[in-house]
């Protein structure tokens, strides 16, 4: 049997069991392991089953996982997200639009010290949706602010997706963090200035609001000093080369846990769940791993990705052209899969082809990254806009939809950007000699 003919069995097994309801990463872990022993023989295949997670549990990097999502957690309990935001809408509120920008500012903040898109989106949707309403927002322009401010997360380390592409994909994390800087503030000011179009468009969606006294808002920054002490201790130390990542993700879960006691936030119940919570999604993201692990070697060993590399270069496309087509791809794909699989699913058959095309691992995480931001938006499954939804159900979910679309158009111009100057995410590793 071919080798194309070997991997597209193992996807189409793949599917099947991921639409018979089974999760993810033991669907993969299945398929790996059957293909492979059908390879190489059953001993081999569970020997490998038996020592990969070994390998990969014992892996140092591993270890920034729960750290990042225990400062997360710890960080939630301190209050920061409520602080970031206040600050925010007291400097911004009074302007046309104004805590749409405060709900990105505070996306971005809050971002820094959370590790997971979802918690990020779930948090400004409770913070920020009841006081833009309260304050005559269109409810189709609070929600997509929202729903675009929570995807910023993906891209702003310490982002999980970055952490896992990086474990899968074998590039140093630290890397994929510098590379994210520049696409990180693009992606910002790009949100920034879909808002500013909308209200300059549309004044009505976000009607002016009274201006805070400057005391209030000082009161304000000084409330939220804390927060912005963490994300600059714990980012000052890394990018400065003070800490390694896993040094930093200890540093800011220690620093989190010590905010929350002393703002006597940090009750035994709050503790207890922070450490539930924590351990049991990395237990899942650790899960997830094994099985991308297993079904990577799989396809590897029935040597896929070196057929598909000889199939495209017979069909004589650019590099630019190559990489246009895998986007495609992956947009059709965002519609009807979670990003995060998505991403592991078909790295090993992307990666190489991408790779041999003369493109840098590191700059296809970041493209894969905004891919996952687009996938948690647009339509028809955007599990933020499902998210919202929930949060408020009173509001329909193609007023949700309709409300994302100028931070789709956003990142779908960061996509752009960055697709055709890639020096847009690698110039800072290389300048620094990184890549």
């Amino acid at each position: 049997m071919s080798p194309l003919a070997i991997g597209g069995l193992g996807l189409l097994a793949l599917f099947v069991l991921i639409l018979l309801q089974v999760p993810i990463a033991f669907a993969m872990i299945v398929v790996g392991t059957v293909g492979f022993a059908l390879q190489d023989g059953w001993m081999t295949a569970l020997t490998f089953l038996a020592t990969e997670p070994v390998r990969l549990l014992s892996s140092v990097d591993m270890a920034t996982l729960p750290l990042f999502l225990l400062m997360g957690a710890f960080a939630n309990v301190a209050g920061f997200s409520e602080d970031i935001y206040a600050a925010a809408a007291a400097l911004l509120g009074h302007r046309r639009g104004g805590l749409a920008y405060a709900t990105i500012g505070g996306c971005a903040a809050f971002g820094a010290i959370c590790g997971s898109t979802t918690a990020t989106a779930a948090t400004f949707g409770r913070l920020a949706l009841p006081q833009m309403l309260r304050r005559g927002y269109a409810p189709s322009f609070a929600t997509g602010t929202i729903a675009g401010g929570g995807t910023l997360k993906s891209l702003i380390p310490p982002s999980l997706i970055m952490i896992l592409y990086c474990i899968v994909a074998k590039v140093f994390i630290f890397d994929m963090f510098v590379a994210a800087i520049f696409p990180a503030l693009l992606t910002i000011l790009f949100n920034l200035l879909a808002i500013g179009i909308t209200v300059r468009l549309r004044p009505e969606v976000a009607p002016l609001s009274p201006r805070l006294p400057w005391s209030e808002r000082i009161q304000a920054v000084r409330q939220a000093f804390p927060a912005f002490i963490l994300i600059l201790a714990v980012f000052g130390g890394l990018y400065s080369g003070v800490f390694t990542v896993n040094e930093a993700a200890s540093v800011a879960a220690v620093l989190a846990l010590v905010f929350a006691v002393a703002r006597r936030r940090m009750s035994w119940r709050n503790f207890l769940h922070a450490l539930y919570t924590t351990g049991a999604t990395a237990v899942m993201l650790y899960m997830i791993l094994i099985g991308a692990s297993v079904f990577t070697y799989f396809i590897t060993l029935a040597r896929v990705p070196e057929a598909l590399i000889h199939g495209i270069e017979g069909m004589n496309l650019s590099p630019l052209a190559l990489i246009v087509l895998l986007l495609v791809a992956y947009i059709v794909l965002g519609t009807v899969f979670e990003e995060l699989s998505a991403i592991l699913i078909t790295l090993p058959f992307v990666l190489p082809i991408v790779v041999h095309a003369g493109y840098d691992p590191v700059w296809w995480g970041i493209v894969n990254v905004i891919q996952a931001e687009l996938a948690l938006i647009h339509p028809p499954f955007g599990i933020i806009v499902f998210l919202l939804h929930g949060l408020a159900p009173d509001i329909p979910m193609r007023t949700i939809y309709r409300g994302v679309i100028p931070f789709i158009i956003a990142d779908f111009a960061v996509l752009a950007l960055l697709t055709a100057f890639p020096g847009i995410a690698l110039w800072l590793p290389k300048t620094l000699g990184m890549i």
